[in-house]
Parts: structure tokens; sequence; C-alpha cells
């Protein structure tokens, strides 16, 4: 969608589907700037902002579609109006903490919101506590537990970071999967990678995992350093050219996957250790070079 309030809000998996509701969207733009919008373009941008401030997504989105001024209100990513939604829907806990320090606007943090870990989809032995971006494992024995990001992608490049915030114990799997892949079994495994519906790398002992079998070690270089617990991973998944790459810190790792499926393919962790902890935040598109 052409408009600033668009690719906030989003389906289960922003795709095909996704792509034509915005397709649809933009038509219904340039009907309504091609007519002018009266009473409404001539209203002055500051009792818009305050109006505005007021409103929730679904009625921003319809706002950004009325005209090219209503759209130029709505385009400042830190205005009064974002800050405002923002506030309601995030905590304080993740507004005041590092949590979002890669995300320099409102509607930044508010779409890293709408992406994070899931709290209904994810194992019975989890939950996403009260600043909407980390998971807690409770300490449960012989389980691996796993939640999926609340947002699926089937098209476009998309980035986000995990960082764990507690022991990883003897497997620790970040990457992706489709809906059909678990996100519990009983043992201690990589369960993201168990099957033919998940691909991770298991930040432990740094191996590939897709298909119930390890693909390879990662980084490809000799004497990989171990991941340190805070160290904040990088995901760059890419459904245009189908690979799941990696960074850390400013450096690219290099492609852990190619050939993904033409799937919605959804940001995925698992864990382990009793009461660990994993944050994960969606940065939006990754930035080249």
């Amino acid at each position: 969608m052409s408009g600033a309030a668009g690719g906030v809000g989003g389906s289960p998996c922003l795709g095909a589907a996704g792509a034509a509701s915005c397709s649809s969207a933009g038509s219904t733009y340039s009907a309504a700037s091609a007519g002018g919008a009266g009473v409404a373009g001539r209203l002055r941008a500051r009792v818009l902002e305050h109006i505005f401030s007021y409103l929730e997504l679904a009625d921003l989105m319809n706002c950004s579609l009325v005209c090219w001024h209503w759209n130029n209100v709505l385009a400042d990513e830190n205005s009064e109006v974002w800050r405002s939604l923002c506030t309601r829907n995030l905590g304080d806990e993740a507004l005041r903490s590092d949590i979002l320090c890669n995300l320099p606007t409102y509607k930044g943090k508010l779409k890293a919101y709408q992406h994070a870990l899931s709290s209904h989809d994810c194992s019975r032995n989890v939950y996403v506590k009260k600043n909407g971006f980390t998971l807690h494992r409770n300490p449960i024995a012989q389980s691996t537990d796993g939640a999926r990001g609340k947002i699926g992608f089937s098209e476009g490049r998309h980035a986000w970071e995990i960082w764990w915030e507690g022991p990883l114990g003897t497997v620790a799997v970040i990457g992706i999967a489709t809906k059909r892949a678990a996100m519990q079994c009983q043992g201690y495994v990589a369960l993201l990678g168990s099957d033919d519906q998940s691909w991770g790398w298991n930040l432990v002992d740094n191996n590939l995992l897709h298909n119930g079998e390890v693909s390879g070690n990662f980084p490809q270089c000799n004497n990989a350093p171990k991941y340190q617990i805070g160290e904040r991973i990088r995901v760059i998944l890419d459904m245009d050219d189908k690979t799941l790459a990696f960074e850390r810190g400013f450096e690219f790792l290099g492609v852990a996957f190619r050939g993904l499926p033409k799937a919605c393919l959804f940001p995925a962790v698992s864990a382990v250790y009793g009461n660990t902890e994993v944050t994960m935040v969606y940065l939006g598109k990754p930035l080249d070079g």
C-alpha cells in the first residue's frame, strides 16, 4: 500500500493475498485523491493529528486513503498519532527498555509488536511476558518448547533480531517454520529442523537442521565462535530468492538455507532450559550493503 499507515497490520501470512488487498486499497486511494476530499482536505494538520491520535490502526489505515493531505499527515512515523497508538498497545517495559533500540520510529515499534512471538501459537510450557516481545520457558523436565511469530511471510524480504537472555542448555534453535511444524515435543531435542516443516540453526553446536538431519555447520569457517548470551542475531528471510541468512553484529554470516518452499514461513524459536528467555524483534525490510 502506498500510504503512511500501510504495512503495519496484516493477515497471519503476508503474501499474495496481502498484496492483492494492498493493490485494491491503492485503487481506492487513487480514486479518492483524484476526486478531491473537499472539507477534509482543508483541515489543518495539527487538528487532524489531534483527531487521529484517538483512533486505532484499522481506522488510521482507512484515513490514509481519504486524500493526499490526510496521507501526508500520517507520513511522519514519529508523530503524536503513532506515539499515542504505540503507547496504547505496547507496555512501558518495552518502550523504556533497550528491546526496541534499533527501531527509531513509533510506527516501527508498533509494527514490531504486531510481528512478535505469539502467545497463542506456542508450546503450553512457554508464555510471552508483559513486554510483548520476550518468551519465557517454564522449568518443565524432558520437554522441548517453541513458539512462532504472529505473522508469517510468503513473499518479500524480512529481517528480525533474536537473542537469548538466559542459559542455552543443550539445544537452542532459531529459524523458521510453517504452521504445520510442531511447537512442543518430549525430550531435549532440536525441535526446529526436526521435520520438513522447519529450518533451524542450533546456537549450541553451530549445526544447521532440516528434515531431522544436520545439513552442515554454520557459520562455515574454522573455529566459529560460540553464541554469547545477550548477543543479537539478525535473521534475514528472502522469500523472493527462497533463502534464509544470518548476521551477528555487523558481520554477515552467510546464507544458511537455500531452496525454501513457496509457503507461508514464520519466525520461530525452540528452547529446553528452564526459566530461560528469548526475545524477538521484527525489523522490517533488511538494509543492503
